[in-house]
């Protein structure tokens, strides 16, 4: 992939994010600065190696889960110290204390609240969910074919974590990568921390695949590394 190429992908990736609409070439022609013709000629070569598809109904493009793997894979470390005012605002409400089991409920909530996704944690032998009308509120989600295939993924998380364990700070799976639940059009972004409870505890968020990635993964790293740290301070 060319450095344009990958630039027109990450532009088609965050405003797709944003507006819920396929990305047309002459809207990235301008972002560009060179011909729709150019751009429509890129757009080609990345839907020929897989990268974004086009929508039936539209002569726009969204990126496909290769395309999303793309992204995320190139947005560099999330782990930086600092952050923005939101990450602030999440530290500041995970570390207020108290009983640790209500500390991650929370931190949780926090989460729903910045991302507008579902958001998940593990607390013992319990799975702990918020914000499912956040999740079914997604316009990718009208149909019920779909909906059924999230609830699968939702009824089935808990023991997945349980025997997958995913050993990485943040682990991001996109789609298909799901392991259950595949063709759910969901990504989940789980970030592993140390808790009183277990050793592997994981909190995250559940949402669509069409999501602003860079956002999240930085606030769901931010939620694990406060809770770690507070449950142990």
């Amino acid at each position: 992939m060319t450095d344009r190429q990958s630039k027109i992908l990450q532009a088609i990736v965050e405003q797709y994010a944003e507006v819920a609409s396929p990305v047309g070439s002459s809207l990235l022609a301008k972002v560009f600065n060179v011909s729709s013709a150019t751009v429509r000629a890129e757009m080609a070569d990345l839907e020929r190696l897989g990268y974004i598809g086009q929508p039936h109904t539209s002569a726009g493009r969204i990126p496909t889960d290769k395309g999303y793997r793309y992204y995320v894979n190139n947005l560099g470390d999330q782990s930086k110290d600092g952050g923005t005012r939101v990450e602030r605002a999440l530290t500041a409400r995970a570390s207020a204390g108290g009983v640790p089991e209500h500390t991650i409920r929370s931190t949780v909530d926090t989460l729903v609240e910045l991302t507008h996704n579902l958001g998940l944690a593990t607390i013992g032998n319990q799975l702990y969910m918020s914000g499912l009308s956040n999740l079914f509120g997604q316009p990718e989600f009208m149909h019920p074919g779909q909906v059924q295939e999230v609830a699968r993924l939702l009824d089935n998380l808990q023991p997945w974590l349980h025997e997958a364990a995913p050993n990485e700070p943040l682990s991001v799976y996109i789609g298909q990568e799901n392991p259950i639940g595949r063709n759910s059009g969901c990504s989940l972004i789980i970030s592993r921390f140390r808790s009183p409870f277990s050793d592997s505890s994981y909190i995250g968020v559940l949402g669509p695949t069409r999501q602003s990635y860079r956002d999240v993964m930085s606030l769901v790293g931010r939620a694990g590394r406060t809770l770690e740290e507070t449950l142990y301070e």
